[in-house]
């Protein structure tokens, strides 16, 4: 057992019988990852789109809970803490590569993520899997200046549809991906995203005034 472990690579597993794999990409992490069920997928998608979720790891090692070993889910840093996710469906295993050491329950926070707390963030995850395709493929091609420009001009709400207008003489997949890096990066936001869907009438305003 350890108190800390300070740096996790993703468990190898052998991809549950029956189970889909999701392949995706994390611009958070900068690398692909593989994960085998809707849940975890809809999990990473909670942790990617939270500007305070400062970096994960998908299955980084194991815990005993309740007497079973299972896999942990995620481990999380955020801004000011760190923690496990463990999902209602958690795989349980009796086996463990020896180079693995268990996490110790009572050094780390334990986050239980269950169906009801997906389902109730799923407008919000649906809107990121739209998000997330545009900023991977402008990744390393919006410029500060543009992203800076944009954050002035939301310092009051501006729908998608007046961003792009107000910034037409750019490429409007640039200035789109734009908007959702700040988005990301938690410089704006977008409260509609949570309750309705992805269009050009939402709504984004900055966090805070810049100069």
């Amino acid at each position: 057992m350890v108190a800390v472990l300070r740096s996790f690579e993703p468990l190898m597993l052998p991809r549950p019988r029956g189970a889909h794999r999701y392949d995706a990409f994390s611009p958070k992490l900068g690398r692909r990852l593989t994960l085998y069920r809707r849940s975890a997928f809809e999990t990473w998608l909670m942790l990617e789109a939270d500007p305070a979720s400062r970096t994960f790891c998908e299955r980084p090692g194991f815990m005993v809970v309740d007497g079973q070993r299972r896999v942990v889910d995620f481990w999380a840093r955020s801004d000011d803490h760190k923690y496990l996710v463990l999902l209602s469906e958690s795989t349980t295993t009796s086996n463990r590569p020896r180079s693995r050491i268990d996490f110790d329950p009572e050094a780390f926070a334990v986050r239980y993520i269950d169906a009801a707390e997906r389902a109730a963030a799923r407008v919000w995850t649906g809107a990121w899997q739209r998000i997330l395709p545009v900023l991977v493929a402008a990744r390393g091609l919006v410029e500060p200046s543009l992203a800076a420009s944009i954050e002035r001009f939301v310092a009051s709400p501006q729908s998608l549809m007046a961003i792009e207008r107000e910034f037409s003489t750019g490429d409007p997949v640039l200035v789109r991906a734009a908007v959702f890096e700040l988005l990301h990066r938690g410089r704006i936001q977008a409260l509609e995203l949570h309750t309705e869907s992805l269009s050009y009438m939402t709504r984004f305003v900055a966090i805070r005034a810049i100069p």
